[in-house]
């Protein structure tokens, strides 16, 4: 399994986790739910028109963290905005919910990949294990 597969089945079974990014000189973290598997990467979703969109424009670094039981996994790195309608039209597939709020080429949906990244999985039980992708 590679790394991204790794942390897109983790952030998927977790099914909540919470993305960290950068206001100015503000942090700013929010729960996220999205995560999927598209052509090798791992894929995020929003609408542009939300206050994290514009801060990933201004500064794509971000964290994500991540819980299940006496487990954790953060990932660090870059988001990546993918304009294509294909990530966006997987994403919406995966999650049905989204659909009543975005549409593929709407304007607003907005699909990032992410891009050299660092995911440490650790637990109370367990040594942390560190993996680039």
């Amino acid at each position: 399994m590679t790394g991204a597969e790794r942390v897109n089945q983790y952030l998927s079974e977790a099914k909540t986790y919470y993305l960290a990014t950068v206001d100015n000189d503000q942090p700013r973290v929010r729960p996220f739910g999205t995560s999927l598997l598209f052509e090798g990467k791992v894929y995020i979703q929003t609408g542009l028109k939300k206050d994290v969109a514009h801060q990933i424009e201004k500064n794509p670094k971000f964290e994500i963290c991540a819980c299940k039981g006496a487990d954790w996994l953060r990932v660090s790195g870059e988001l990546v905005y993918d304009e294509r309608i294909e990530p966006q039209e997987a994403m919406l597939e995966a999650y049905p919910s989204l659909k009543n709020m975005y549409t593929p080429g709407d304007g607003n949906t907005a699909v990032y990949y992410i891009k050299n990244a660092t995911a440490t999985f650790s637990s109370f039980t367990a040594a942390p294990e560190t993996i680039n992708f």
